[in-house]
């Protein structure tokens, strides 16, 4: 029984593997047939893939971009936290219907709101407030920067906006509860005012106050979404409210509280809404006049974004691609016409129909895949040039160049199966009379 087993697994492996050789052995002839051909009318072989260069090119040019700023808004909002929700009068959700005249007359958060959160909200492991004014000429000597952005914070900030340091040090509690003329320079911030780069321990006269830098930024770099540091000056926010005073409703604040570990994000937002509700005084039948943000919502925004732009980059290059097939068939059909006699040599000799299709199957996706090549070869000199001249940061992934290539050959073979079945299904004889 057991030599019985033995015998049939020995003829099953000779079986493949001879299927396997005859299969190699197709495959060599076929690509040598088609390259033969496809050097022997060169000019026909160019124009027959600019079809499919062009569409390659668009459609991954397309996704290269979309990937490009897909990976660095990513970035961008892994800063700002994924659990990390946002507190202000206006909803980050655009749509056709947007009252904003609505948003508009809604009241700004306020800084005693943010501690009355602090102090009620259990699920919450930080609650901090933020905002961005304008504080003129920043200026250390005769060096200035003409556009100061100061970036306000109250205390645990740092508990829930990702940040390095550079040099030095980020605010101690107590600087920030009394508002201490102390300064937090971001990265290129410093760099202007500071060329030589020892900041720490100068005087930068901003908002018309002497503070003092305890500390700069690591640089962080442009991103999509204009919520670097580098260009900001970070000062304590009670140092903010005591130099300026009135209402905070001209600089939109923003309340950022984040859950405590192990706590959905849902229920950390519930809680928030009710306290907020009870110390706006809003009855049961009143609607919030204020929303509760959040960056996966924005992140989900995008995506819907970034789907339509690749569908759009699919239509671009689809056209392009569907008339570079159809040039590649009418190609195939002609080259079956001129090779009809040497297809008829070929059958009399013994070759099979599946041989004769192979051919010609093959000569359509060598085709193909070199303008999905050439195609991707543009996309990869559009990325450097990007790089060189625009300091845009695009990469031409592995995914896109592999899409690049399986779309070439589903094409080339898409192309290529009616001429190769009429090529097989040639009598031989009659193929040797026409030819």
């Amino acid at each position: 029984m057991i030599r019985f087993v033995f015998i049939k697994i020995a003829i099953l492996a000779k079986t493949f593997l001879g299927s396997f050789t005859l299969i190699l052995h197709l495959t060599r002839e076929g690509i040598r047939f088609a390259l033969h051909a496809l050097w022997s009318n060169r000019l026909r072989t160019f124009l027959s893939l600019l079809g499919i260069t062009i569409g390659i090119f668009a459609v991954i040019s397309v996704f290269t971009f979309v990937d490009s700023w897909n990976r660095k808004i990513r970035s961008s909002l892994a800063n700002l936290g994924d659990d990390v929700v946002y507190i202000e009068k206006w909803p980050w959700e655009f749509g056709g219907d947007y009252p904003w005249w609505k948003y508009m007359n809604r009241p700004s958060a306020q800084f005693r709101e943010m501690e009355w959160l602090r102090e009620r909200t259990r699920s919450a492991r930080a609650v901090t407030m933020t905002y961005n004014l304008d504080g003129g000429t920043a200026t250390v000597g005769e060096l200035g920067m003409n556009a100061a952005s100061v970036r306000a914070v109250a205390s645990e900030y740092h508990l829930l906006r990702a940040f390095e340091l550079e040099v030095g040090r980020y605010f101690h509690s107590s600087e920030l509860d009394r508002g201490s003329r102390s300064l937090v320079l971001g990265a290129r911030a410093a760099g202007e005012l500071f060329p030589d780069g020892d900041a720490v321990g100068k005087q930068v006269k901003v908002m018309g106050q002497q503070l003092k830098v305890v500390g700069v930024l690591s640089a962080e770099g442009n991103n999509a979404l204009g919520t670097s540091l580098d260009e900001e000056f970070l000062v304590p926010l009670n140092l903010v409210r005591r130099v300026n005073g009135g209402s905070l409703d001209e600089v939109n604040p923003l309340i950022l509280a984040g859950p405590v570990e192990g706590i959905p994000v849902a229920e950390l937002k519930a809680e928030l809404r009710s306290h907020l509700r009870a110390f706006r005084r809003l009855k049961p039948t009143q609607e919030d006049n204020f929303a509760i943000n959040q960056v996966s919502f924005l992140a989900n925004q995008l995506d819907m974004l970034f789907a339509s732009m690749r569908l759009i980059g699919w239509l671009i290059g689809g056209f392009s691609m569907l008339v570079g097939g159809f040039g590649i068939a009418n190609i195939m059909f002609v080259s079956v016409f001129e090779r009809i006699g040497q297809i008829g040599i070929q059958k009399a000799m013994g070759a099979r129909n599946g041989f004769i299709m192979w051919q010609f199957l093959v000569e359509s996706m060598i085709l193909s895949l070199l303008g999905g090549f050439l195609g991707v070869i543009l996309v990869e000199i559009m990325a450097r040039l990007a790089a060189m001249l625009m300091e845009e940061e695009l990469s031409l992934t592995f995914d896109n160049v592999v899409l690049a290539l399986v779309v070439s050959t589903i094409i080339g073979i898409a192309a290529g199966l009616l001429p190769a079945l009429r090529a097989a299904r040639l009598d031989p004889v009659e193929a040797i009379r026409m030819g």
